[in-house]
């Protein structure tokens, strides 16, 4: 059958459920991401009835600002060790269509976030100037301030292992692009967000064979007063998505509270 073609606008959104992966201290965290369909149409869904996670919502830390296209795993929830059967289920309602997705710790879909046991490839590694460092795609948090039409200047340190699912599997030179990316967007906030640049270029300063190190820069300015949260993924050879490894990438959440 013909697929239906793809539609610059006027489509809804699903969430995505990616898989779940254990806690150290026995709690487990259910990843989540979302398919736009649309594809030039950026939808704002507000948490409440449209954009809700049930049952202990309908706030659980799910974007508001939804992107173009396919986005993996931007954001995780935690739940106890003792949730067994239950499940979460996240609603979106846009364009007139609902459509619901289920998390659950259902076995078939456990996920190794932070290792590929294939390869050994392990997420890149996010640090901002204030100290914070993440790893994975548990978004841990940093805190800035910024001005209304002022830009804010977004700085991070990125290292990778500089392994490929590729590397070592016969026949398969070393990938030629670079061993690891950063893109920014805005993941909630009441007003729009322009960056001067949403992937800047990751400025190698080490590139051994152990792994490779660099700094990337970018601004955002914002169009008005209020709380915003914005999302940094660093992706590296596996890419996008884990090219379907459900590894290796890492998430970063940054808060900005924005003054007049």
């Amino acid at each position: 059958m013909p697929a239906e073609p793809r539609h610059d606008s006027g489509q809804g959104v699903t969430g995505a459920f990616e898989g779940w992966f254990k806690n150290q201290d026995g709690s487990f965290n259910l990843l989540f991401g979302y398919y736009n369909r649309n594809q030039k149409q950026d939808l704002e869904i507000p948490v409440g009835p449209n954009n809700r996670i049930e049952p202990g919502g309908p706030d659980q830390g799910q974007p508001t600002h939804f992107l173009p296209g396919r986005q993996w795993g931007l954001f995780t929830i935690t739940v106890p060790a003792d949730f067994g059967t239950n499940k979460l289920t996240w609603t979106l309602i846009s364009n007139g269509q609902t459509l619901a997705i289920p998390g659950s710790l259902n076995p078939l879909w456990e996920i190794n976030a932070f290792r590929e046991p294939t390869t050994g490839n392990t997420p890149p590694v996010i640090r901002f100037p204030e100290g914070v460092t993440i790893q994975g795609p548990r978004p841990i948090s940093t805190t800035l301030s910024a001005t209304v039409a002022k830009p804010l200047t977004l700085a991070v340190s990125v290292s990778d292992d500089a392994t490929s699912p590729l590397i070592g599997t016969t026949g398969m030179d070393q990938p030629k692009t670079p061993p690891v990316t950063v893109t920014w967007s805005k993941f909630r906030g009441p007003g729009e967000v322009t960056f001067t640049n949403v992937k800047p270029a990751v400025e190698l300063a080490k590139t051994a064979g152990s792994g490779v190190s660099g700094t990337a820069s970018t601004s955002a300015t914002f169009s008005e007063p209020g709380e915003y949260i914005l999302l940094v993924v660093a992706n590296d050879w596996s890419g996008v998505g884990g090219h379907g490894y459900q590894c290796c990438w890492t998430n970063a959440e940054v808060k900005v509270t924005v003054k007049p």
